[in-house]
């Protein structure tokens, strides 16, 4: 048998490192939560080669001391806890002491700090865990890491690494996380000499979110502030518009730390159930606030995961915050017809020369150029059309007087394009109107609140629209949103139904609805699904329910987890309006249904709602999702595309979609209706411009 022996000091820390450093972004994430823990309000990460030649973190926080620094370089030795009893109360992110060991011991380690109390700073090298000398340089308060060459000394470590590209990806979404979670401080990062991020530290978790995923996420958010069973939630949740194929913009944090947890995950993605399709993901930036006595972060040496001593607790508070947030909103998708791809491309594409010299050689004067005309209509899509012979920019020959063709078609449709501006601008008045600077002030202000960014034929439309305001007496500084409220002066209300017009039925499935100022499309299919879902929900709720025998009875052949997942609800499946009894060995017969699921509740559904249901108890999750299978079954009665329907059934089915608590989606998360405005309309046929 082999000896046992103690290992020596630097194989413990390659050990140790091996859970601590995994690649160059847990070297980031270690020392920006150093950074934090030490009261910094400005951080900057600059990494070269994806972080694997060079990491340099500098902050402004309180430095260390002289003597301080190569104890912070020992294993379990750290300033953040005093014994065991400090683990469940941790307000600090890092605790562990194991970070800068076990980054010592697989690169070169370079220290530069300063507290604000002393004159000089002092600078401290460790390389592979052997330590190096102290010196005194002149350096600003705060602590400057440089962490070069990882893993020279592990090389068989190195090659599982992925390219600088993949790695500094890596480091960039950390980045994005720590920025999210703490808006009051500054962050920078710089990759190569680019910074890629950079936040103000105001405070605003809605700047960092537009400054990160842009104007349509930022455009499109509902604000969440719940505080419930001892833990407060704060953040954005993102409309149903704006779900995306996979998990990576769910982002929550516990007490400013960033987590992965499969219970707050599946709360998250329960709320939007009704709201989205199959495999989608919502977009959600949530802090929570929990009692550090009721959540164990000493999981992981990543510290990655937590414990939630009530998971039950944490699933249903998160749920209803969002829940609730999103059943206060009346959303409904706003459809906006696309400009057609302009036929061709933007002068910018042209060659300097050849274009310097064919506006030297043809003038129209008095006309607006191409890419005035179009604005950024050709920078979205500068593909050209067959407007010139049918025949691609690409494709010409490189001839000058092919070129020379190429410019003369062009400015020839320049030329009738003008023309029909002109034409159009009539309707706005005088051409000298369209560019009014007075009427652009709720459009500018719409801008600076994350509104869409406004082109050219929107600006030609403000002095309509501010006419249209004086008169009827309104205030500007009201913009439209991306989705917008259900039927503006809100439909749900009975005193509102004379007010819309049933136009009547396109392809057999879409009912047109006129109301007001916009067009409302629906889908008979999903908004009957809907209604039938609700009401089964209601009755069920209320036991309102009554029972339907069937001859002959549904036979149940089940396996042994079938059968105990079928015995352990047949109490709930009874007070439902089913009537089930054994039928020998794990088999079951079905002598009953309720009534209003008489026609649909077949063998195959009811097998799927005891698979559904065995896999929602492997996660302990609440017995009220029962009744929502059962509901879900009604859904297999609505009407399908191309059933043909009356007006009286289309008027019927209208009544009862305004009295939901959610008319907007069917139960598998496909919208119910749109909208698209009049004025969408108008400027498509060049009523406005």
């Amino acid at each position: 048998m082999n000896e046992i022996r103690v290992l020596d000091p630097a194989t413990i820390d390659k050990i140790a490192a091996g859970e601590v450093v995994e690649r160059p972004a847990s070297i980031v994430k270690e020392l920006v939560e150093n950074a934090i823990d030490a009261g910094a309000d400005e951080i900057t990460v600059e990494i070269e080669e994806g972080g694997i030649a060079l990491i340099r973190v500098t902050d402004n926080g309180c430095g260390m001391e002289k003597d301080q620094i190569p104890r912070a370089f020992l294993r379990h030795a750290t300033s953040k806890i005093d014994r065991a009893e400090d683990l469940s109360h941790l307000t600090s992110l890092g605790f562990r002491g194991e970070a800068l060991s076990s980054i010592a011991a697989v690169a070169k380690v370079e220290v530069r700090t300063k507290t604000p109390e002393a004159p000089v700073g002092i600078r401290y090298e460790i390389a592979g865990g052997v330590p190096g000398e102290t010196e005194e340089i002149g350096a600003k308060d705060g602590t400057t890491f440089f962490i070069r060459h990882l893993f020279y000394n592990t090389p068989a470590r190195r090659k599982f690494l992925k390219t600088a590209m993949t790695e500094a990806g890596h480091i960039g979404d950390l980045m994005t996380r720590m920025a999210l979670s703490h808006p009051k401080i500054a962050f920078r990062f710089i990759n190569g000499g680019q910074t890629r991020l950079q936040t103000s530290g105001n405070g605003s978790i809605k700047d960092i979110i537009y400054h990160i995923y842009g104007r349509e996420i930022a455009s499109n958010l509902m604000e969440v502030c719940r505080e419930a069973g001892g833990m407060r939630i704060e953040g954005y949740i993102g409309k149903p518009l704006i779900s995306r194929g996979n998990r990576n913009y769910e982002t929550y944090f516990i007490n400013h730390r960033y987590i992965k947890n499969g219970i707050l995950s599946k709360a998250i993605e329960d709320a939007y159930k009704d709201f989205t399709m199959q495999h989608k993901y919502p977009f959600v930036v949530l802090h929570l606030a929990v009692d550090t006595q009721k959540v164990d972060v000493n999981v992981h040496p990543s510290k990655m995961e937590v414990r939630f001593s009530s998971h039950q607790e944490v699933y249903g508070t998160v749920f209803e915050a969002l829940s609730k947030t999103l059943h206060e909103k009346e959303l409904i998708p706003q459809v906006e017809l696309e400009t057609p791809p302009v036929g061709y491309p933007s002068q910018k594409q042209q060659p300097d020369k050849q274009e310097k010299r064919d506006t030297g050689s043809v003038a129209f004067a008095g006309f607006p150029s191409e890419t005035e005309a179009n604005g950024d209509a050709e920078k979205n899509d500068p593909k050209p059309s067959a407007l010139a012979g049918g025949m691609p920019n690409a494709s010409l020959p490189e001839k000058g007087g092919q070129k020379d063709l190429e410019y003369f078609l062009g400015k020839m449709r320049e030329r009738v394009e003008s023309y029909h501006r002109q034409n159009s601008a009539a309707e706005v008045g005088m051409l000298d109107q369209i560019f009014r600077p007075d009427a652009q002030v709720d459009r500018i202000r719409e801008q600076v609140r994350y509104g869409r960014e406004p082109s050219k034929s929107e600006e030609a439309e403000t002095a309509e629209i501010a006419e249209k305001r004086e008169t009827a007496g309104e205030s500007p500084g009201k913009g439209t949103e991306e989705q917008l409220d259900f039927f503006g002066e809100n439909l749900l209300k009975r005193e509102t139904k004379a007010g819309y017009r049933l136009i009547g039925q396109a392809f057999d499935t879409y009912w047109m609805v006129e109301f007001q100022e916009q067009l409302y499309i629906i889908d008979q299919h999903a908004a009957h699904e809907r209604v039938l879902y609700e009401q089964t929900m209601k009755q069920l709720k209320t036991r309102e329910t009554c029972s339907q025998m069937i001859a002959p009875p549904i036979i149940l052949t089940l396996d042994m987890q079938e059968a105990q997942v079928l015995e352990s609800h047949l109490g709930q499946f009874e007070k439902m309006g089913f009537e089930i009894e054994s039928f020998g060995q794990n088999s079951f017969a079905v002598r009953g249904v309720p009534a209003n699921l008489s026609g649909i509740a077949k063998k195959e559904l009811l097998l799927q709602i005891l698979d559904g249901l065995a896999d929602e108890m492997e996660r302990k999750i609440s017995p009220e999702l029962l009744e929502e299978k059962i509901a879900s079954m009604s859904c297999k009665a609505a009407v399908k595309g191309h059933d043909r329907l009356s007006f009286q059934e289309a008027d019927a089915l209208m009544d009862q979609l305004l009295t939901l608590e959610n008319p907007y989606h069917c139960p598998h998360g496909r919208p119910t209706l749109i909208a698209m405005s009049k004025r969408e309309l108008e400027k498509k046929f060049k009523r406005i411009v």
